[in-house]
């Protein structure tokens, strides 16, 4: 009886000395005081995440990261002065890949596509139940991305559109060989005002502002590859 007791006591002492399971460090970037305290009543509830700094600006969010090093951030794209996107930009200049949440008022195409080329992992919108909020908070931080289904059918619509056809491909690697319109028209038999209507289109996919840029981007982006 007495070596059980001794047992007990070893593995209650065991249990208690084993470390607590490491939180989640979050940041918010909201100026929206209903989002913030939503926000902190969820960190409250959840044993493994803590809220550890709240901002109402992009310029405060840089220098709130700074002292903080938080493990995930969330961010509203709408903020006054440097908005989302900025904001976003700011942090991984300075601190490299780090972990952005975003959680808008707002499902426009173009305003997804936006954050994600900034570097966001996922996309929420605010009238989402705190539940997904966490579950959301949890995946990002697990190193995954997280897209509702309707803002992922979206995204997919928009990246398809996104990529040039095969025959705008085409036209943009003659373009990258320093090829002109009327140059590109007489090689591949069509007339040079169907050139310019396909320079249109990779222009306007690329969110290019001239040939030089186009072509850039596409290879920064692997979608045309100079030899």
């Amino acid at each position: 009886r007495q070596a059980g007791c001794l047992s007990y006591i070893f593995r209650r002492s065991k249990s208690m000395t084993t470390k607590p399971k490491k939180k989640i460090r979050i940041m918010l970037v909201e100026d929206h005081i209903l989002i913030r305290m939503g926000l902190v009543t969820a960190s409250q509830l959840e044993p493994d995440i803590e809220l550890v700094a709240e901002v109402e600006e992009g310029e405060e969010a840089v220098e709130a990261y700074r002292t903080h090093r938080p493990d995930l951030v969330i961010m509203d794209l709408r903020l006054p002065g440097m908005d989302g996107i900025q904001t976003i930009n700011a942090l991984r200049r300075e601190f490299g890949p780090v972990l952005v949440l975003v959680l808008s008022t707002y499902a426009a195409d173009d305003d997804v596509y936006r954050a994600i080329q900034a570097g966001a992992s996922g996309y929420l919108l605010k009238d989402m139940p705190l539940k997904t909020l966490v579950e959301a908070i949890r995946t990002v931080h697990g190193g995954q991305n997280y897209f509702p289904p309707g803002i992922s059918d979206r995204l997919a619509e928009r990246l398809r559109q996104s990529v040039p056809t095969d025959r705008e491909l085409l036209v943009l690697q003659k373009i990258a060989k320093g090829m002109s319109n009327k140059e590109i028209g007489n090689e591949l038999g069509i007339t040079e005002g169907t050139v310019k209507a396909h320079v249109t289109n990779i222009l306007s996919k690329l969110h290019a502002a001239d040939r030089t840029q186009a072509v850039t981007t596409a290879i920064k982006r692997g979608i045309i590859h100079i030899d």
